[in-house]
């Protein structure tokens, strides 16, 4: 009873103590924010003055602009004009990672009004290999407010305005009024019709560009901007891709993997897309719309498809079109539905899912004490990640079988005269042996794959009728991770 008294002393004393500190935490994030609107103050004030003197100037740029964009103001497809055409411009950025860090770190450097960042996402420590306006001191914060601080020390003279949530069909519409042309940095299609629909009913320019593994696309959309059914308008992405891919052929870069460079490459060429649109003359040649292909390990690395002009029957951009503005505010343009929902299906029965403290549980002479767990031979465990992610890390013992080795064989026909259908060549023979009631388990990295793989396994008999126990480890890897070694590696 003492031990507890003393124990229930201690947490009030700690309680108490984290109050204090909690309460002078809010004190002091009360001043800085006080100081942040200070300084604010300050610098739309000099920013003020610095426009007042602008019209009584001789020259229509500050002296410390002209020193900071020279070198591009003498490019011939630039000049003076095109750097007042930047200065004045407004340009909206949609997703602040891979793909808008570099857009936005670019734009602003040379010398964009204003910037807009709309991104509802934190910094996470994977998103620094190629999230380059984000360090390991801003993991944590909005994505926008990191972006924005890297960029107000790179340029000061533009306005950056964050938007700290994700783009909604309600909200679209008043956000891209007050922009001259939109980027779209995002990786999922519903939010790429989304901004697409947008940015053609409210007459915006759009540059869209995407990245995987080792590959991106970059277009130019919609420009010239035109109303619906004027066939001199560019392309919308509905006219290019009238129906989205199926919600399970959809890989982000979280599962797919993403070379930095590859991103970062991507991510520049929309900027240089969205000043090349920005600056134009009337005497510019308008290039035919296109898609940009780039591929880092091939020869050449670059190359173009020519794209069609508008669609006759676009749901957008067309006489016909059927999405307008107040379908998007009032929700009737349903985007999750149409491009379906990515959300893993459960295809097995919880019987034939574990946990992997159940796995735990059920194998303990497996685990030795402060070493990662084994597997006996009294039992499987069959690792279905890619082999570049089983070689990162993996279960001692396991074997690995791909599941695109899996799903690319052919299904087995069917036994004839009694003689046994020959078994795809990816299946261990101990496994396959008809003598073996031995339990089977299956990993991947999330649990979904393994899932397909268990299926296919007892399509193939292999259960034995129900006498042999094959199922997979519910939640994979990451689960793994939480419930049996903290040390597992997590990427």
């Amino acid at each position: 009873m003492e031990n507890l008294e003393r124990t229930c002393a201690s947490l009030r004393a700690q309680i108490s103590a984290t109050e204090t500190k909690l309460a002078g935490l809010r004190r002091e994030l009360e001043s800085a924010e006080k100081a942040a609107i200070d300084i604010r103050k300050q610098e739309d004030t000099k920013t003020e003055e610095e426009n007042k003197n602008r019209e009584t100037r001789t020259w229509p740029l500050l002296a410390e602009e002209y020193r900071r964009y020279g070198r591009q103001m003498i490019v011939p497809q630039l000049g003076l004009q095109g750097q007042l055409k930047l200065r004045s411009s407004r340009m909206l950025i949609v997703g602040a990672g891979g793909l808008g860090c570099p857009a936005a770190q670019y734009l602003a450097g040379a010398g964009v009004g204003t910037l807009g960042l709309v991104d509802g996402d934190t910094v996470e420590f994977s998103n620094l290999h190629r999230q380059v306006l984000h360090r390991r001191r801003t993991v944590g914060k909005f994505k926008v407010d990191s972006a924005i601080e890297y960029l107000q020390e790179l340029n000061h003279h533009s306005t950056y305005i964050p938007y700290r949530a994700h783009l909604t069909p309600q909200d679209a519409p008043e956000i891209f009024k007050d922009y001259d042309l939109i980027l779209d940095c995002t990786d999922n299609p519903a939010t790429r019709y989304l901004i697409s629909d947008t940015a053609v009913l409210l007459g915006k320019p759009l540059v869209s560009a995407s990245a995987l593994r080792t590959e991106g696309q970059l277009m130019v959309l919609n420009n010239p901007p035109r109303p619906a059914g004027d066939a001199t308008g560019g392309p919308c992405y509905r006219c290019v891709f009238p129906k989205p891919p199926p919600a399970n052929s959809v890989v982000s870069c979280a599962d797919g993997g993403i070379l930095g460079p590859v991103v970062g490459t991507m991510g520049l060429l929309q900027a240089l897309e969205a000043i090349k649109v920005i600056t134009a003359s009337d005497s510019t040649p308008r290039n035919p719309p296109s898609l940009l292909i780039f591929s880092a390990y091939s020869s050449p690395q670059f190359r173009s498809i020519k794209l069609r002009s508008r669609r006759a029957n676009c749901a957008v951009c067309s006489a016909e079109a059927k999405v307008s503005l107040d379908t998007l505010k009032s929700g009737s343009t349903d985007y999750e539905f149409f491009c379906g929902t990515a959300t893993p299906e459960t295809l097995l029965s919880p019987e034939e899912r574990i946990s992997p403290q159940e796995y735990r549980a059920r194998h303990p002479d497996t685990f030795a004490a402060g070493t990662t767990p084994a597997v006996d031979g009294k039992h499987t465990m069959i690792d279905v990640r890619e082999k570049v992610q089983f070689d990162i890390c993996n279960i001692d013992n396991s074997i690995n079988i791909p599941i695109s080795s899996i799903l690319s064989s052919r299904p087995t026909p069917a036994a004839e005269d009694g003689i046994p259908a020959p078994l795809p060549s990816w299946l261990p023979r101990d496994i396959a042996s008809p003598d073996s009631t031995d339990p089977v388990y299956v990993v991947c990295r999330l649990g979904n794959d393994s899932q397909v793989a268990v299926k296919r396994l007892k399509e193939l008999g292999l259960d034995r009728g129900g006498q042999r126990f094959i199922g997979d480890i519910q939640g994979g890897l990451h689960a793994w991770r939480r419930q049996v070694d903290p040390e597992w590696p997590e990427y």
